[in-house]
């Protein structure tokens, strides 16, 4: 398994993490047998990074992936979980990065995970109402009593991540980045670069449209979460669909399936790149650990970057009560 390096904090994982928030429902049905023997078999391969959170299913991915990681896993793995994505009592989205409650929160992953530490920590989203170096300086004190090991920050705006990375180093970010969604493009990745912060890509595949699996709304289930979402709403995902025609021609005359290329697009565009491809099967997490024996060169990198505008993509990438909590 390739090996890559957070920035400059020493956390070491695998080139290609795992996204485990569709094990539960989300996306469909769900089985979760299956779902702990996709865990099994990414781990067995020496991919370790698992990607969770606290706010998937309301902490009941958190529980499966602690059950995954029973009868001697828990030594294979990097666990990644994240705090601070909540709800009002309205059901509205929103954020919670108060000190006593980051404590909360990280006492609570640490029983549903079945484990004393977790490696890498994340604010999940920033909480405009409180200063981030209150929710950093109570994440520095999980460091330092041994119940965290990396800190993290998931939608952060760059000035946010600068006066974060104040505090205690911020080994990773997290955010959205793909073919179709190039938002880290410019400031947000140059700043991550100068302080030596690694990027790990969450839905490196556009949540489905690059497998080239998805046409029209049609191709999803009356229960899948994506339906809520304005680039796969009706009169946008026939447009954005077509947008990726190039790279699925382009996989076709590499011989390699788009989600291949696709996440071997992200994997050329640093050392400092992590993805973390979602799946909650194992044929596809094999597919997807294919791609790392796909090499492209710098030209051909540019080449798809270049055939695919991210800018002529229909819809915001999440509903609207979510987007003023990104980017903060």
């Amino acid at each position: 398994m390739q090996r890559r390096r957070l920035g400059k904090s020493g956390l070491e994982v695998s080139a290609l993490g795992l996204g485990c928030m569709a094990m539960t429902a989300l996306y469909g049905p769900v089985d979760q047998e299956e779902a702990i023997a996709t865990i099994r078999e990414a781990l067995d391969a020496g991919a370790d990074f698992l990607d969770t959170a606290d706010a998937y299913a309301d902490g009941k991915n958190e529980e499966l992936v602690g059950r995954a990681l029973a009868d001697g896993y828990r030594k294979k793995a990097v666990i990644a979980t994240k705090f601070g994505n909540v709800r009002t009592p309205e059901g509205k989205p929103a954020a919670n990065g108060r000190p006593d409650y980051v404590i909360e929160a990280c006492n609570a992953s640490l029983a549903r995970l079945g484990v004393e530490t977790i490696d890498l920590y994340y604010q999940h989203r920033v909480d405009a109402s409180v200063p981030i170096e209150e929710t950093v300086g109570a994440m520095k004190r999980l460091v330092e009593q041994g119940k965290v090991r990396y800190l993290g920050l998931s939608e952060a705006g760059p000035k946010t991540i600068r006066r974060a990375a104040a505090v205690h180093p911020i080994a990773a970010l997290q955010t959205e980045y793909s073919l179709w969604c190039r938002v880290v493009e410019g400031e947000i990745l140059a700043t991550c670069r100068e302080l030596g912060i690694g990027l790990v890509p969450y839905s490196p595949l556009g949540r489905g449209m690059l497998t080239g699996a998805i046409k029209s709304l049609a191709d999803l289930g009356e229960k899948d979460r994506r339906r809520d979402h304005p680039r796969f709403q009706e009169g946008n995902i026939e447009s954005n669909a077509a947008l990726v025609r190039p790279l699925l021609e382009m996989a076709d005359a590499k011989g390699c399936k788009p989600a291949q290329l696709a996440i071997a697009w992200l994997l050329a565009q640093g050392e400092d790149m992590v993805p973390i491809p979602g799946t909650k099967r194992r044929t596809h997490l094999r597919e997807n650990l294919a791609a790392l024996d796909i090499k492209l060169s710098a030209d051909e990198a540019a080449t798809l970057s270049g055939a695919i505008d991210a800018t002529k993509v229909k819809g915001t990438r999440y509903p609207a009560g979510q987007i003023p909590l990104l980017g903060i």
